[in-house]
């Protein structure tokens, strides 16, 4: 159901992703997210294509975050940010973000290796059904994601691809 993977270069942290739908709590979450009661990124699934575009937004985001040259104010709004193909903060959390009325979230922590107990913590303030992370790849719009990364026809096969490469180069543009 979740997803847990160790960072390459951070071996020493894992990313956890956690999906879930008919989600009756979205405004709470929010609100604790904000106030900083849920430790973790709160995502609009219907904006991601493969949970590997989250791994790539999080690795970067620990980066920044261990250099001192994050442009946001936590790793987890980092996350949100660095989904984003460009460098308008509030543009990227409207699009990536949740809102209060959403029903699917996907949820993404950092945190040690050894650490498990903050990943139940999240769980159970999740007011929702829990489903593989792997199903993400299936609730994308397609047609929002094409326009907002600006894909070409061309593209469209290799769709996760081309979004990974604009996240990635949009701080050298």
């Amino acid at each position: 159901m979740q997803s847990t993977h160790e960072l390459e270069l951070f071996p020493d942290q894992n990313v956890t992703q956690l999906l879930f739908k008919d989600v009756k709590n979205s405004a709470e979450l929010r609100k604790n997210a904000m106030e900083g009661k849920i430790t973790g990124a709160l995502i609009n699934p219907f904006m991601i294509v493969n949970p590997f575009q989250v791994l790539v937004a999080a690795n970067k985001a620990v980066h920044l975050h261990r250099i001192g040259k994050m442009k946001t104010r936590s790793l987890y709004s980092e996350i949100i940010y660095n989904l984003s193909p460009t460098n308008n903060i509030s543009e990227a959390f409207k699009r990536f973000g949740i809102s209060d009325s959403d029903t699917a979230v996907l949820i993404v922590l950092v945190h040690p290796k050894e650490e498990t107990h903050h990943v139940s913590d999240v769980m159970a303030k999740v007011d929702g059904h829990q489903i593989p992370v792997e199903s993400v790849s299936n609730m994308f719009d397609t047609a929002q994601i094409k326009k907002l990364y600006k894909t070409t026809p061309q593209e469209d096969k290799c769709l996760l691809e081309a979004v990974v490469c604009r996240m990635a180069i949009k701080d050298v543009i």
